[in-house]
């Protein structure tokens, strides 16, 4: 019940944030529509303890403030691939992956992927394959930065200083 609760609220509000209107009609079908998803997510059941939307509490956002960080730096390298292409060095990486539970691993894998210069080929138990572009790339993924701030994600723990 506790997870239908949080996805409940969870979905009101972003569908507040998202929309901003407070008209009666629209909030009744902001109502309707969580109400709908919250049934369709608990009918599929796919809600639970490893999927339960306040799982990661506040290190969700820091997480994304972090990862969207590393997304803008990931972003520089690949344009200053394009004016020198001399950068490009593509290998294909194999990192662990050794969070506990399927969904931080699937994180850490989307994760890498949202990244530009940088693509998960294939998520394999507690290995990882990963395309990179350059050889930055491919060292950062060596170092683990990722991996430890996903773990951290997960529990609470591991996560380095580095931004």
């Amino acid at each position: 019940m506790r997870h239908i609760i949080s996805l409940c609220f969870l979905l009101a509000g972003l569908w507040l944030a998202l929309s901003g209107h407070t008209k009666p009609l629209l909030l009744g079908l902001g109502v309707v529509s969580v109400a709908l998803v919250t049934w369709l997510s608990h009918r599929m059941d796919v809600l639970g303890a490893e999927h339960d939307p306040a799982l990661f509490s506040w290190r969700l956002p820091v997480y994304w403030g972090w990862l969207a960080w590393q997304m803008v730096l990931a972003n520089l390298e690949v344009a200053a691939c394009v004016i020198r292409p001399s950068r490009l060095s593509p290998q294909i990486v194999e990192v662990a992956a050794p969070q506990r539970t399927e969904i931080i691993r699937v994180t850490y894998a989307n994760s890498i992927t949202l990244t530009p210069g940088t693509v998960a080929l294939i998520l394999d138990g507690d290995r990882l394959t990963v395309h990179a572009l350059t050889q930055n790339s491919a060292d950062g993924l060596r170092e683990g930065t990722m991996e430890h701030w996903t773990r951290w994600l997960e529990t609470g723990q591991g996560r380095t200083a580095e931004p």
